[in-house]
């Protein structure tokens, strides 16, 4: 047996119960759950919630939505991100990970950016007013020019409340290849002027860390984090996210055509880009980012 074929077989210790303890006092109920190999967490949460409502019998009142849960998986085999793009994973190479509560804030409006903030601020290595990572809107995690990591946020209706399935994906070491595979077919994105983005990792920015050191470094921060945006929306995150925002002052080409210049968010995470018919908050398009002069073009992802 090689020292690398070992290495594989050695069992990873994931800090489930380090996990726990920090979140089940906030969260009673809060489970966290390992898996080998599924297709995708947000899509096991998501089937798991189904199931749980449709076996809810038609007369008295409705059952209480699921417990908050926090499953990981050390590989995914069809992991997928917005707009049905894929997202592959390998096991040691990526953390992927999904976190599921009921959730009822006044206002759903910014919550990936909420998600992605509290992301960067518990990975960044130097806090101030130039930060190594930035935030790409909506949904992407930036390390200078290149991807790190993307957010992925899913919801369930359960009676009159909701059930939100948060997915997260971090490349723990470079890739051999973009992460983010094309776009599925029938998607809203062109497949023919798709091009792969460059990638980092978060071994760029910490070396030698591993996915379980991401899991708890980021984990008991993402649920504090939840929990203040269903009180208080994400209106007094904007200037946090703006220190990281990667659009901002930057040309912009939305997917209805338009193009412009971004010019931040507004008060619930709607981008705002100026273009020659005035400014518009964008909360659906898609946004690609122009390239700047000696630059190549950046496809969006």
């Amino acid at each position: 047996m090689t020292a690398g074929t070992e290495a594989l077989r050695t069992p990873v210790r994931w800090p489930a119960e380090a996990i726990w303890l920090a979140v089940a006092p906030r969260l009673p109920g809060f489970t966290v759950e390992v898996l080998p190999l599924i297709d995708s967490t947000n899509s096991e949460l998501m089937r798991r919630c189904r199931a749980a409502s449709a076996s809810a019998t038609p007369v008295g009142p409705v059952p209480e939505p699921p417990q908050a849960i926090l499953l990981v998986a050390e590989q995914q085999s069809a992991g997928r991100g917005r707009l049905g793009r894929t997202w592959q994973s390998q096991a040691g190479a990526s953390l992927t990970f999904s976190l599921g509560l009921p959730l009822q804030p006044q206002d759903w409006s910014g919550l990936s950016l909420a998600v992605g903030l509290s992301l960067a601020e518990s990975l960044e290595p130097r806090p101030g007013p130039t930060p190594a990572l930035q935030l790409k809107w909506p949904n992407d995690l930036w390390l200078g020019q290149r991807k790190l990591g993307g957010v992925l946020v899913e919801t369930a209706s359960w009676g009159n409340q909701r059930y939100v399935v948060v997915g997260v994906g971090l490349n723990v070491t470079l890739p051999p290849q973009d992460f983010s595979a094309a776009p599925a077919a029938g998607s809203a994105i062109d497949t023919a002027a798709w091009q792969p983005v460059a990638a980092s990792s978060l071994q760029a920015l910490w070396p030698g860390v591993d996915a379980c050191w991401a899991l708890e470094t980021v984990a008991a921060p993402l649920v504090s984090a939840m929990l203040r945006f269903e009180r208080e929306g994400f209106a007094p995150l904007q200037e946090r996210f703006a220190a990281r925002d990667a659009l901002a002052g930057r040309a912009v080409k939305l997917s209805d055509g338009s193009e412009g210049l971004a010019c931040g968010t507004g008060l619930q995470g709607a981008l705002r880009v100026q273009t020659p018919a005035g400014l518009q908050e964008v909360s659906s398009l898609e946004v690609s980012v122009r390239p700047q002069t000696g630059q190549a073009p950046e496809a969006e992802r």
